[in-house]
């Protein structure tokens, strides 16, 4: 099959945020990585600067096993059952037989300020390698909302002192509902907010030839009115069916979506 794209060109890279829908950018980047295609910069909001520190670290075999096995309480402080049930109770449109424990649950949260992710903190200290992000040839760019100066915010990752990588992605990634707790001494929101798709943060670098990965989550799409200079090529890669919900973090699920985004990326590389 002939390859579309130019192993002899550079690529940016821009992973949309989306929460669970994230493991299709990786199946994505799987197939990206085989054809031998050379990244130079990744721009990513929310789940997709997470996504983008594991492409950074050229690590696809933890990125993989990572969304493979990823459950809810993974990411938050849950029950995985409890969750399952609200699954459960969204297919029978309202009606479940532990009822009782799902609304137990949901008290629980609210009670608490909203849920706990320190799983999700935790699974970032120990999955983004700070060595190997600052050693990496790529760039890396994170988009978040800072709160407490009421400003987006574009995060030159690499640039970070040192021992605040993973404090930042976080950031980028910490969605409305999550229990509210400073970060580096403010409190920021989900990139989500102002830039969900951050095609401009690499243009407004320079980067000419960039691969888009859509997901469509749940934020603002800037694609939509971004003006797009004459010198400056997109190429697209994005799901035709539905990923599931942005909270829906469940391995059978993920494992469905790095199969599609692999499809997909090569239907990019090598056409239909």
């Amino acid at each position: 099959m002939e390859l579309r794209l130019d192993r002899e060109k550079s690529y940016g890279l821009v992973l949309e945020g989306g929460g669970a829908r994230g493991a299709y950018q990786i199946g994505a980047w799987r197939a990206l990585r085989e054809a031998g295609i050379l990244l130079s910069a990744v721009a990513g909001t929310s789940v997709g600067a997470l996504n983008g520190a594991l492409i950074c670290m050229d690590d696809l075999k933890r990125a993989e096993f990572i969304w493979k096995n990823i459950r809810w309480s993974h990411v938050m402080d849950v029950d995985d059952s409890v969750m399952e049930a609200v699954r459960e109770m969204r297919r029978l449109r309202g009606s479940a037989p532990n009822l009782k424990r799902v609304l137990g649950e949901a008290g629980r949260i609210i009670r608490g300020g909203g849920l706990d992710i320190t799983p999700l903190r935790r699974l970032i200290e120990r999955a983004a390698d700070e060595e190997r992000i600052r050693a990496s040839r790529q760039e890396l760019y994170a988009v978040t909302y800072c709160l407490t100066d009421h400003c987006p915010v574009v995060v030159d990752i690499k640039s970070l002192p040192e021992g605040e990588i993973a404090q930042m992605l976080l950031a980028s990634a910490y969605l409305p509902g999550f229990k509210r707790e400073k970060i580096g001494g403010k409190y920021y929101t989900d990139g989500c907010r102002t830039n969900n798709v951050p095609v401009d943060v690499l243009i407004d670098r320079g980067y000419k030839d960039i691969i888009v990965i859509r997901i469509y989550g749940v934020g603002v799409d800037t694609e939509k009115h971004l003006r797009v200079p004459e010198d400056v090529r997109l190429y697209h890669i994005a799901p035709q069916v539905s990923l599931g919900g942005i909270l829906e973090f469940d391995g059978r699920k993920a494992r469905r979506n790095l199969a599609l985004g692999y499809a997909d990326a090569r239907r990019l590389l090598y056409g239909s």
